[in-house]
């Protein structure tokens, strides 16, 4: 059961004081959402999401203004600064609505709904979120962000819009209430999703696998990898398909082409400035084509989702390089993300202060560099050359004096004579170009690292959302439990473990067997919660449930595969949709959800429709149970209108129809976990690049778990060895085999999966 916060945890944040009483103070500031805290002393009346806000929208027939985003949101801190702190402009929002703040990352369902309507009328969408809603929580205008005044090309201004609706809510009442039923009606009827008739509830053909990689390709940026144009995304669902559809036929000139185009995209992401050369880890996308002036802010679930892609470049190629940006991620994570406890935090914000005297923070305040900052700090001649640190540094990222940011990806000036950091030419070219060993060459830029990320550190660090988002966290378990396989390396393992184990403990009702959304950094090291809790979603129960998936595979923990399997019931009775197939995103229990929504696409995240189908036909083969199976069966029915017509809004949806339509492994070791016979044979099936398997260690532990499974073994010969492994493909299991070798052997002989 999730902890409950301490009386004296029950704060606002830290510029709320005793001796410093703020002039204003809102509702948000009993929140614990840092978002919402960051609102707390704004002028406006701000309400959180709840009973409260809507009983007196009601009571004082108002109407509601909704603004959602979150806390590491570059243009959500622009609008509060503009507006929300603006006490003309909080006049006339206190005295027309009643006025509630959202964290989208606590609330994505609310987000969802809204969001929805938003992406439906103006035909984008983003945050800050801002949406007009009648006390019936209807939506009827809404858009992102808004600037306080009107503009001289016509944009009406935030204090305009305000009055404007409040006119209109007095003056045509009936008119504003219809338009907001007839809204509704009609986002209701588009977002429904029904199994494709012609399809005869069936999964779709593989043609729509075809279909996106064509789309793929056409959208490819041969010169700087990725798809589309600016801004470019990490899109580790991409990468997922990509290689998925690889492993399906390695030789064939599709697969090399998917290979080609993921390894080239994950290397120029690497080399470019959305990657945090100096103190790791990923930002969020990149604002030009070139993958080199980013959005600042961390998201965890980046981190998460990037780890998975690398590890899986590197274990198709054994290409070093893609393992080194693994462990660059995973240090980053382990480093600044992880809570003593175990948890990891939500994300660092992309604004900060330039200098400890500063009193605004500006966008990668953090990150960036002047040439003269370089040159001070790395200013050590390199033995038996004529460079400094800073000559070498300097030339291998592209560092100019005058910086080295295009002026029109610097809208704000923030960037000003300032570099970041793209590696523009190989290390290898580099050296080549210098005349010096590439072994002196990556020594300086080691240092050269380290000796900048000393000096970062002394700056004013980026806000932390240091919330624990569950299915973040379940990603990140996932990151951390790859690359214990693939890596070979325990303690990523025990990262996995250590967090598996915090939800369990915070965020997890094992009464009920529910998940809570998120919990909090409390004070003296403790986990916190709001008074309400708030409860999971479904992406919550999906990422998780493949988070301890991976987890059993990294450390053959039964207990992995005895809570997946509690919580894949619990999703099922929470969000399953008995009438058309498919898992809502959120409850029906919740009043305040005026449309239940199912994910249409995979995104930043994946659709958890998407896991859901990898995870129910992972469950189905371990458990040995048909149901699981025939409600993956639903989903990729339900879905096939859209795999068909859209297929590159569903990549990870379609790696999922891959398994449906593979001849997946099921990998069956036996023999005590840690013995070094079992080892052996676990690290070879770790060697492979196997999407499309199951692999199970058979010995006393895992008997009670895996009873039905196991009998598929009592057909088969014992071998003498205390260690041995089969390979089953169809319910027809191999011979056992002791040796690795002879395990490689079956593993590459295996008949070729079905799907192309």
């Amino acid at each position: 059961m999730a902890s409950s916060s301490e009386s004296n945890d029950n704060k606002p944040n830290e510029d709320v004081k005793k001796d410093n009483e703020p002039k204003f103070r809102n509702k948000l500031a009993l929140e614990r959402s840092p978002y919402l805290l960051q609102h707390a002393l704004n002028p406006v009346d701000w309400y959180p999401w709840g009973a409260e806000a809507f009983k007196k929208a009601i009571e004082e027939d108002k109407m509601i203004f909704l603004s959602v985003g979150y806390s590491t949101c570059h243009w959500c801190h622009v609008m509060e600064r503009e507006s929300f702190e603006n006490e003309e402009i909080a006049e006339v929002m206190n005295e027309h609505f009643v006025n509630i703040k959202v964290d989208r990352e606590e609330r994505p369902d609310v987000d969802k709904v809204y969001m929805t309507f938003v992406q439906s009328t103006t035909g984008g969408g983003g945050w800050p979120m801002s949406v007009w809603l009648t006390p019936e929580l209807k939506p009827i205008l809404g858009g992102t962000y808004f600037p306080p005044d009107d503009r001289y090309y016509g944009q009406p201004g935030f204090k305009t819009i305000l009055q404007h609706i409040a006119q209109q809510w007095q003056v045509n009442r009936e008119k504003v209430l219809e338009q907001g039923s007839r809204i509704l009606e009609i986002i209701t009827q588009s977002m429904s999703l029904k199994a494709f008739s012609e399809s005869g509830k069936m999964p779709p053909s593989i043609d729509c696998i075809k279909n996106c990689y064509s789309e793929l390709v056409q959208t490819y940026d041969k010169d700087y990898g990725g798809f589309g144009s600016a801004p470019k995304f990490p899109q580790p669902v991409v990468f997922n398909f990509l290689f998925r559809k690889y492993s399906l036929n390695p030789e064939a000139k599709e697969g090399k082409r998917c290979l080609e185009m993921a390894l080239q995209t994950l290397k120029m992401m690497a080399r470019g400035g959305i990657h945090d050369h100096v103190g790791k880890g990923f930002h969020r996308y990149s604002t030009d084509q070139f993958w080199h002036v980013p959005h600042f802010e961390k998201m965890l679930y980046d981190q998460g989702q990037l780890a998975v892609s690398y590890l899986d470049a590197y274990q198709i190629t054994k290409d070093s390089f893609y393992a080194d940006v693994a462990h660059d991620i995973l240090e980053y994570v382990s480093r600044d993300l992880r809570n003593v406890n175990g948890g990891f935090y939500s994300a660092e914000d992309a604004d900060s202060l330039p200098t400890s005297t500063a009193t605004r923070k500006k966008e990668g305040a953090f990150y960036v560099w002047t040439e003269e900052e370089i040159r001070d700090v790395l200013s050590e001649t390199i033995q038996n050359t004529s460079f400094t640190l800073a000559d070498i540094f300097c030339k291998y990222f592209d560092v100019q004096s005058e910086g080295n940011v295009d002026p029109y990806q610097d809208p704000h000036h923030e960037l000003k004579e300032k570099n970041v950091l793209i590696a523009k030419i190989s290390e290898e070219e580099c050296a080549k170009s210098l005349n010096i060993d590439i072994n002196v060459f990556n020594d300086a830029i080691q240092k050269g690292k380290q000796l900048l990320l000393d000096t970062r550190m002394k700056r004013p660090k980026p806000h932390m959302d240091d919330k624990f988002v569950t299915s973040w966290n379940g990603l990140m378990i996932s990151g951390f439990a790859r690359a214990a396989q693939v890596l070979q390396d325990s303690k990523y393992a025990q990262y996995a473990m250590d967090a598996a184990q915090f939800l369990n403990k915070h965020l997890y009702n094992p009464e009920t067997g529910c998940l809570l959304r998120s919990a909090y950094k409390g004070s003296n090291g403790t986990i916190a919660q709001i008074l309400s809790p708030i409860p999971g979603v479904l992406e919550d129960y999906t990422f998780l449930v493949r988070g301890l998936l991976d987890l059993y595979e990294a450390t053959y923990d039964s207990w992995c595969l005895e809570w997946a399997s509690r919580l894949q019931m619990t999703q099922d009775c929470l969000f399953w949709d008995a009438a058309d197939g498919g898992y809502y995103n959120s409850v029906s229990t919740d009043p305040s959800i005026v449309l239940r929504l199912k994910e249409d696409q995979d995104g930043a995240e994946p659709n958890p429709n998407s896991v859901a189908v990898c995870n129910l036909l992972r469950l189905s083969n371990i458990l040995v149970d048909i149901s699981l199976q025939d409600k993956a069966t639903k989903i990729l029915s339900l879905y096939s209108h859209r795999m068909m017509m859209l297929p590159m809004a569903l990549p990870e949806m379609l790696c999922g129809l891959m398994f449906y339509y593979s001849n997946y492994k099921q990998i069956i070791i036996t023999g005590l976990k840690d013995s070094e016979a079992t080892q052996e044979l676990l690290k070879q099936v770790h060697e492979l690049y196997i999407p499309f398997k199951v692999l199970l260690l058979a010995n006393n532990d895992s008997e009670k778990v895996l009873s039905e499974r196991l009998k598929i073994l009592e057909r088969s010969d014992e071998s003498s060895s205390d260690s041995v492994a089969y390979v089953c493909q169809k319910n027809s299991c191999s011979l056992p085999v002791s040796s690795p070798s002879e395990l490689k052997k079956l593993l590459l002989d295996s008949d070729q999966q079905s799907v192309s």
